[in-house]
């Protein structure tokens, strides 16, 4: 028998564990916040983008919509954004309904309410519903299509050295299995020429390249690549180019319609803000059927987008909850998210740059980069400094790269505010002078 002081215990323990879970914004506040920034009059001209960047109380609202910890300064978003506040609730609150009755409420009343987020997110992104699959994160998107692909030994996929390695080890373990050949080269940094990088692809293309991955925005630096030029490159020449979005979608301000591309693979839980696990597979409808799925699926689904999201049992709140994160992002605007960025961006790198020993790694010109940039340091290692940066000012930063390409990656994000950029720089400088 479960006696009343055992019950009272059990609620105090319940109490304290609840407690111990970060506080999510009232909903008062985050609705207040959201209906701010949907009356905020939408910016169109350049100068109003411009002036829209700088509008700090918009930006007060927008840092509303998160529960970031303010204790620290958060510049790793390109590893993982966190999800906005009502995106959280969401995710709770489907999770709480599955449990009531899991057989039943998972299968007939929320999966079928993935068709909805589905149908959103395509009509975002000017394409069919039947053309978006909504998957874990990039790696499960692009391991579908690099795994999906008919190949031979001797075959080769093509990509540069930049590209994320888990794809580049997706390739090599299908080289020591099937014999596929994982053919790179390194692309120039930062880029300054994009029809120079089209050329060197184009230049590298032989009669056994028969697949071609290219990155929209480097995970190293930031730097945008002409994804459109690519994948046009490779439809003349009859090979199918796989687009790696996992930085660039919600970062960018584009359309996939606008893109023409074939293949689309991307995380949500990045820019877009969305819970843990949740990603998108774009293919173009009349290239689903050839392509294998990444799981077993029915060969009625030969043709069906949604046999690349045979996975098994799964719960349905990360990817219910998108409607929420799509919320902000709509009520702040593409181009108005992408002029933030940049101005938080330029306002850091423009103070930095003016210190000799100062460059970066990629290049800021309008269209090849968002808010990711490499930040390189004369005469220190880019650990160096991140431990130093982390170590005496709470501020989170990555050590990325390799020879040729190594720095300190630095991304804030919407619901980041201006005195944080400051107080980046200032630490800086405070590392060059001390050697």
């Amino acid at each position: 028998m479960f006696h009343r002081r055992q019950l009272l215990i059990a609620s105090a323990a319940a109490a304290a564990a609840a407690s111990a879970l970060p506080a999510l914004a009232s909903p008062p506040i985050r609705r207040r916040a959201l209906a701010a920034l949907r009356e905020a009059r939408p910016p169109e001209a350049a100068d109003d983008l411009a002036a829209a960047a700088q509008d700090e109380d918009f930006w007060a609202w927008v840092r509303d919509c998160y529960t970031v910890d303010t204790s620290m300064v958060n510049f790793n978003n390109g590893g993982v954004s966190p999800a906005t506040a009502d995106a959280q609730a969401a995710q709770l609150r489907h999770l709480a309904y599955t449990h009531e009755a899991p057989s039943h409420h998972l299968w007939r009343v929320l999966s079928p309410q993935v068709e909805t987020v589905r149908e959103r997110l395509a009509r975002y992104h000017g394409v069919d519903a039947e053309e978006v699959a909504l998957t874990r994160n990039a790696s499960e998107s692009l391991m579908t299509l690099l795994f999906g692909h008919d190949l031979k030994r001797g075959d080769e996929v093509l990509c540069t050295s930049h590209d994320y390695p888990r794809m580049l080890d997706t390739v090599l373990q299908r080289g020591r299995r099937e014999g596929i050949r994982l053919v790179t080269f390194d692309p120039p940094v930062p880029l300054t020429d994009p029809d120079e990088l089209v050329r060197m692809y184009a230049e590298r293309i032989t009669e056994r390249t028969k697949l071609i991955l290219v990155s929209h925005m480097v995970y190293l630096t930031g730097q945008v690549f002409p994804v459109t030029a690519i994948t046009a490159l490779g439809r003349e020449r009859g090979i199918p180019v796989i687009v790696d979005g996992a930085h660039a979608i919600f970062h960018m301000d584009f359309r996939l319609a606008e893109l023409d591309v074939d293949y689309y693979g991307a995380s949500l839980h990045k820019w877009l803000c969305g819970p843990l696990g949740t990603g998108l597979l774009y293919v173009r409808r009349e290239r689903i059927p050839s392509v294998w799925s990444l799981q077993a699926s029915s060969e009625t689904l030969d043709d069906d987008i949604r046999k690349f999201e045979q996975v098994g049992t799964r719960p349905e709140d990360g990817r219910l909850a998108l409607t929420e994160s799509l919320d902000l992002h709509e009520a702040i605007g593409g181009a108005r998210k992408l002029a933030r960025l940049c101005y938080l961006r330029d306002r850091w790198t423009t103070r930095l740059t003016e210190h000799p020993r100062v460059s970066l790694n990629t290049n800021l010109a309008p269209g090849l980069a968002g808010s990711i940039v490499n930040l390189a340091l004369e005469g220190a290692e880019p650990h160096e400094l991140q431990a130093y940066l982390w170590s005496e000012h709470r501020i989170y930063t990555i050590s990325i790269g390799f020879e040729g390409c190594s720095g300190l990656r630095v991304s804030p994000h919407v619901y980041t505010t201006v005195g944080e950029v400051d107080r980046f720089s200032e630490a800086v400088e405070r590392f060059l002078e001390l050697g």
